[in-house]
């Protein structure tokens, strides 16, 4: 009965019609390059907290799954990935363009891109209710461990140079500490503002450091009168057959499976599993050869794999309040502002509100299958809009929304610094994921380690004794190690051939 009133809620005249303007606008904004699904979140979001909770997240989730589909379509016509989790799309969804088979890409994009989201929704809905009810039985030292196991991720999500990422991830450790302490309530690098009290508004941070600062960097690197992007190719309807969705059918299943379980590492992303299932695919081909040569098993793969990392994502950020990617950490910040704070008393104080979303999921998923494959005649001309006038309307939005978060200049202040921040970010190759798990996650290992510390008399023997404790240290500990024993055994082998 619970899933019925959930999935009856999302046809709520008013909830359903947010869920499809949030499907339609990610499809516009993915489908344009530099405009990012997290971009699109954070910048949507102060909107929807001028909507009650079950249209406002309607929106955002719309947005979230519609904006990492649709860049894939991009990346199919101009060989130029809408968002950076449609990269791999790139190897065979062009060639496939170049072949004169760009309406079967396309149509290849939505077919496996919903397939990947619907299995991973399942997924949430299998995983998140049992990792919830095991997490009630932890106590402060456990999730602070939890919070020291996501901060271990920055050395992962910081690109070619851990050193870059620790530096922008310890940037986002100290910026944390900002607002009043969290036992004795000291005021800490507050200036005497009282909008800082709270800490940075975290989603301020991330409409500056997302929106504002990327579009600062696409202001810098463009050169004037640029001429817009146009895809001079065909998009005649080109449906694949059941034959060959049947034949695609096991190898889209198993991408599933490996891009959930990445989604549910922090600071991992639809990047990062849909180059492995590429990969993975690839070596398991009975004609690798084909692949990156237009390969329609090998596009099908990466598609499957860019939404399945959702399901992943959210699991971990409902059920522990630990991001998967940059844009559940922006959700993290939007539940916080209804006054929901995501882990396991999410799952008993607002059960409801957690089917409905993802009820949300399943219907947005299902509605970008319909709207994906009726409207493929459209993209060209969407990509053929000057990138000018999408600078303008984003940066309008950002500064509005900025502001309407708590009608504070302290916000607009916060968003205006951190764009700038997120421009140097990009012009000096710094990883953002670093960042925000140091900003996210410091202020949960700093309260339940000095909770923790409290409790036992300043006696860190429970990390030790605990037998939660020991296999999260353990689990951290090889997250850490893993990589780079698997460097040394790579560089071993390479030197002994």
């Amino acid at each position: 009965m619970d899933w019925l009133s959930a999935f009856a809620g999302v046809f709520r005249p008013d909830v359903f019609f947010y869920l499809v303007v949030g499907v339609v606008s990610g499809a516009f904004i993915g489908t344009m390059p530099g405009l990012t699904a997290t971009m699109a979140v954070a910048v949507l979001t102060p909107i929807s907290f001028w909507l009650e909770p079950a249209c406002g997240f309607a929106m955002l989730i719309g947005v979230y799954n519609s904006a990492i589909w649709s860049g894939g379509i991009s990346a199919i016509l101009i060989n130029t990935p809408g968002t950076p989790a449609s990269m791999a799309s790139t190897f065979d969804g062009y060639k496939l363009s170049q072949k004169g088979y760009s309406g079967l890409a396309l149509n290849i994009n939505t077919i496996w891109s919903v397939f990947g989201g619907l299995v991973s929704t399942v997924c949430l809905a299998t995983f998140s209710f049992p990792l919830a009810s095991f997490a009630l039985k932890f106590g402060p030292s456990e999730f602070a461990v939890v919070a020291l196991f996501g901060l271990t991720m920055m050395v992962s999500v910081s690109g070619t140079s851990p050193v870059k990422g620790l530096l922008v991830g310890f940037l986002g450790l100290l910026l944390s500490t900002v607002g009043l302490e969290t036992i004795h309530a000291y005021k800490r690098y507050t200036f005497g503002q009282a909008g800082l009290l709270d800490g940075l508004n975290f989603v301020a941070v991330m409409i500056g450091l997302f929106g504002v600062g990327e579009i600062l960097y696409q202001i810098y690197t463009t050169e004037r009168d640029a001429p817009s992007m146009k895809a001079e190719v065909k998009t005649k309807k080109q449906m694949p057959s059941l034959k060959l969705l049947g034949k695609l059918f096991p190898k889209n299943l198993f991408a599933s499976a490996i891009s959930v379980i990445i989604g549910a590492i922090p600071g991992a992303g639809g990047d990062i599993a849909s180059i492995i299932c590429w990969g993975q695919a690839k070596r398991t081909s009975k004609h690798p050869e084909e692949y990156g040569e237009g390969s329609v098993e090998g596009l099908s793969v990466t598609c499957t794999a860019n939404n399945a990392v959702i399901g992943g994502a959210m699991t971990t950020m409902l059920s522990l309040g630990i991001p998967g990617d940059s844009v559940t950490a922006i959700l993290i910040g939007s539940l916080m502002m209804y006054g929901m704070t995501p882990g396991p008393m999410l799952f008993i104080e607002n059960r409801p509100f957690v089917l409905t979303l993802i009820a949300q999921m399943v219907i947005a998923n299902l509605a970008i299958l319909a709207f994906g494959l009726t409207t493929s005649k459209i993209y060209p001309k969407m990509l053929a809009i000057k990138k000018t006038s999408l600078w303008v309307v984003v940066l309008f939005f950002c500064f509005v929304g900025a502001y309407a978060i708590n009608n504070s200049y302290v916000d607009l202040i916060a968003m205006a610094v951190f764009g700038i921040v997120g421009f140097c970010f990009k012009m000096l190759d710094l990883p953002n994921g670093p960042f925000i798990l140091g900003l996210l996650l410091g202020k949960l290992l700093e309260a339940n380690l000095r909770r923790t510390l409290a409790m036992t008399m300043g006696s860190y023997a429970i990390f030790f004794t605990s037998p939660i404790n020991v296999v999260l240290l353990l689990i951290t500990v090889l997250s850490l190690f893993l990589p780079t024993f698997n460097k040394w055994r790579k560089a071993r082998k390479a030197s002994s051939n």
